[in-house]
Parts: C-alpha cells; structure tokens; sequence
C-alpha cells in the first residue's frame, strides 16, 4: 500500500507498518545466519590462540581482538549506514566477518600466530555488524514497542548462536578430513554463515528501513503523515540525556560478560573437559544472551529501561558468584552461572539500545549508534584482553568474582538518572 509522497516528490512512500513486518522478517533470517558465524568462532578463538602459543596468559588476545575488529566496523558500518542505508552497511560487514573467517583457516594450515591475530581482528567485524542488525529492527517501529522490535531481531540469533558452538566438534572432524587443524574446522562454518547472511541482505532487506524512516519523518514534517499505520512510528529522539546511560549499560555488561565468557572454555579445559563440554555452556550462554529477548523487550517497553538495566546489574552478579563459586569439574554449575551471564547481558543490550534510540535524533541516529557500538566493542576487548592476564595471575574464580561485582556499578547510575529525571 502507498500515499501521498511529500511536497516536491513523486514517488509514493510504501505504508511503513507493511514494511517493518517485512524488514523484521529478513532479519530474522540474517540473524539465524550469523548467529551462527558469531558463536562458531567464539567457542574455539581462545583454544586455538592457547594451542598456538602454548600459554594461557595469552588465551584472553583472540576476544580482545575480535571486539576491537568490531570496534573500527561499528564506525564503519555506523557511517555507511547512515549515509546510504542499513542494507549496504550491515552486508559489507558480514562480507569482512568471512575474509575474517577464511583468514583463521589459512593461519592454523600454516600455523602463523601473527596471521590468526590479523584474521581474528578482521572477523570481529561479523559481530559488530550482528549487534548493528537491532538498530535495523527498530528504525520503523512505534516508539511502544520499541523494544519489541529489538528484541525480536535479538532472538532469531538464537538458532544459529545454539547450533554454531555444538556443531564444533563435527566440523572440527571435517576440516581435519581436509588436512586442516581441528580448531579451525569451526572458522569454515562461521565464513559461510556470514557469506549467506550478507546475500540475504543484498537481495531481500527492501525498502531500507533507516531510509524508509526518514521518507516517513519528511512527509510528516510536511504536514502530510506518510500512512494512516505511520501515525507515531517514528519520533526524532528529543533530548540526550539518555546516551550516557545507555552507552553505561551496554558497555559495563559487554565489559563483564566478554571477560567472563573468553576464559569459560579455557577454564574447563584445564580442568579436562573436551570441546564437546565447551560448546554445550558456550551454546547455554549464547542461548540465555538471545532466547530471553522477547520478554525482555515486553518488560523494557512496558517497565521502562531502567528498571530493566538495574536488573541487568542484580543478574550479573548472580552469574559472577555462581561461576567463582563453581568446582572446575562441575559442567552443569558453569553452565548455570554462563547462562545467567547470557541472561544479564540481554537485560543490560535491550534496555540500553531502547534508551539509545529513543534518545538519538533519527538524522544521525545511525551514526551515534555506531559510535555507541565502538564504546561496546572497546568494553569488550578489554575484557578479554584482561580475562586471560587475570586467570594467569588469580585464577578463573577471582575473574568472575570480579566481573560481578564490577556489575553493581549499573545501580548507582540508574539511579542517579532517574532523580535527575
């Protein structure tokens, strides 16, 4: 269905709520892709620096430099995204996620750390842009359910974030069939994933959803509302009171769950547990990220996203005591702690993403949500440069113990900003 296109055009404006149902449909199935991707790396990145390098204290650099590869590709994709669209944005970050990919493989064939730390940085581009699909989610929907639309694009990630850490094993015998090292069987399965997620974008993410926003917030600037179903579907973000907040969110969560997550695998290696255990509480936490975010988008539109980033801060302790506390022979207590760290991360991106984007001016919106991404990326990479020095020097339950009460930091500054408010 069309209207009326603002003064001084003449093509018609699609109805906007027609089109977010379809843009969340493509995301989603993007999403299932490169979940996919993202997790397959994830589980094996720091094993395979360790089986490198012989060392530990080292294991940590893989997540360290994954996020920060993601860091320089929310700039980009933030920037792309903003001047041309969602579509070519988010594509040409998945397309580096399998250079990245592709890059892993060729350093364990020829077993070359400098290579693997150059592949592994490019590839942290497929999960900045995994990150950026939300803000695609939400530039058409209504400010009420904001979240919702969030959290829906946050979820399809599940299929492929569970499926991606179990099928480690499998692949890693595949590629050793094909000569190539165990550990880098994952990376082949991550590369493809991200390649197909790309070609979904390319060929069904129309109309672009940031562009299609700014159509609809033209024509009814121009006084003549786009769609009768457009009436409030997109506001221009009064105010910037709310960035700090959600950018302290998001930042302190990614901050604590990257640190405690990178050195899980490595903390159940050591104590003789397979890749088979690794990718099953790898699979649990990247489920308990993602799985629980319809609910808690429901909870941030209905409750307001600081009730939910306190919650975040309460549930990452919880994760936090639990894992410090955990036998290192104990899979099911581990798993446990890693899904309720999965869990206060969900809570901690959904509430700080709604806050962002009902704070940011829809003319740059995109561009201070890349910005914001990088402030993640950053969080995270030092938390997983820092996980593996700490595990060397206290051991695994001081990092986690650690991590959870850094956590805690989110209750003062939620409450700060509401008696501000």
């Amino acid at each position: 269905m069309t209207s009326t296109a603002p003064a001084g055009t003449t093509a018609p404006i699609c109805d906007p709520a027609q089109a977010q149902r379809r843009i969340l449909r493509v995301l989603v199935a993007s999403q299932v892709l490169s979940g996919a991707g993202l997790a397959a790396g994830v589980t094996v990145g720091a094993l395979l620096a360790q089986d490198m390098l012989g060392s530990t204290s080292l294991a940590g650099l893989p997540g360290a430099l994954l996020t920060a590869g993601s860091a320089l590709t929310a700039v980009a994709v933030g920037r792309v995204s903003d001047k041309h669209g969602r579509r070519p944005g988010l594509a040409a970050g998945y397309l580096t996620g399998a250079v990245g990919s592709a890059g892993v493989i060729t350093a364990a064939v020829l077993d070359n750390p400098v290579l693997l730390f150059i592949a592994l940085f490019v590839y942290g581009a497929g999960s900045a842009t995994n990150l950026q699909a939300r803000y695609a989610g939400a530039d058409l929907a209504h400010p009420g359910r904001r979240a919702r639309a969030v959290s829906t694009v946050l979820v399809a990630t599940t299929l492929g974030g569970v499926t991606g850490p179990n099928l480690a094993a499998p692949t890693g015998t595949f590629a050793e069939h094909l000569g190539v090292p165990n550990l880098a069987g994952p990376f082949m399965l991550s590369g493809a994933a991200y390649a197909l997620a790309a070609l979904v974008l390319v060929l069904r993410l129309r109309p672009d959803p940031l562009l299609l926003a700014r159509e609809v917030a033209q024509a009814e600037e121009a006084g003549a509302p786009a769609h009768p179903a457009a009436a409030g579907a997109v506001d221009r973000g009064e105010g910037r009171g709310g960035v700090v907040l959600g950018a302290l969110v998001m930042v302190l969560t990614q901050l604590v769950m990257v640190a405690i997550m990178t050195m899980t695998p490595v903390h159940l290696h050591d104590h003789g547990h397979g890749t088979a255990a690794s990718g099953l509480v790898i699979a649990l936490h990247i489920g308990a990220m993602y799985l629980p975010s319809p609910l808690t988008g429901w909870l941030v539109d209905r409750y307001g996203g600081m009730k939910v980033a306190a919650a975040s801060g309460i549930t990452l302790l919880a994760a936090g005591v639990l894992a410090a506390a955990a036998p290192g022979d104990s899979v099911a207590l581990l798993a446990l702690a890693l899904a309720l760290l999965g869990l206060g991360w969900n809570f901690g991106l959904v509430s700080g993403t709604a806050i962002i984007t009902d704070t940011v001016p829809l003319a740059t919106r995109a561009r201070t949500q890349g910005v914001v991404d990088v402030s993640i990326a950053i969080a995270g990479a030092t938390g997983g440069m820092a996980s593996g020095i700490m595990v060397a020097a206290a051991g695994y339950p001081a990092l986690a113990l650690t991590g959870g009460l850094l956590s805690l930091a989110l209750l003062p500054a939620v409450a700060a900003s509401a008696y501000r408010r």
